[in-house]
């Protein structure tokens, strides 16, 4: 008997092409880095910490009082919802003067600026933003009492808003 020869079969040929693939394969399913925004698109890291260091002088945030709504991924970055209530009790003493929402990346990070009186009853807020890339939005409000409420949530944008 002579000893079995290596034969090419088509299993041999598929499974040697199938190894040489895995590679390119792992390659092409890599996400792509996006490359840093510059110009008017750029974030502008010292115009948040200033917006974010006015509004909260010197009190500390908490997260408990703050209800946000706010999706993860936006589809749209033109008008991302984003949707704030304050939950604490509204009384004629202690009221929500004023809530910001603050985009950390983008050029201008100062959103909105809404104020209350205590005539408004309760202070919520839903409103619309254009967001520049994936980034994390912060929602503060202040209270008559000089409390100070915070509640942050990073959305992944689909595409640039601000640059369309």
């Amino acid at each position: 008997m002579t000893p079995a020869s290596p034969r090419l079969t088509r299993r041999v040929v598929v499974g040697a092409v199938a190894t040489l693939a895995l590679p390119s394969v792992a390659l092409a399913q890599t996400p792509p880095t996006n490359p840093p925004l510059v110009g008017p698109l750029a974030p502008d890291p010292v115009a948040f910490k200033k917006a974010l260091s006015t509004f909260t002088g010197s009190a500390t945030p908490q997260a408990e009082g703050l209800q946000l709504d706010i999706p993860v991924l936006a589809d749209n970055p033109s008008a991302v919802p984003i949707k704030a209530k304050v939950t604490l009790p509204i009384t004629e003493h202690d009221w929500c003067e004023e809530l910001i929402v603050l985009a950390e990346l983008n050029p201008i990070p100062l959103a909105c600026r809404i104020r209350f009186t205590a005539e408004t009853g309760s202070a919520e807020a839903a409103v619309r933003i254009r967001l520049s890339q994936s980034q994390a939005v912060h929602v503060l409000a202040r209270m008559k009492s000089g409390k100070l409420l915070a509640g942050k949530q990073t959305i992944t944008v689909a595409a640039s808003g601000c640059g369309m």
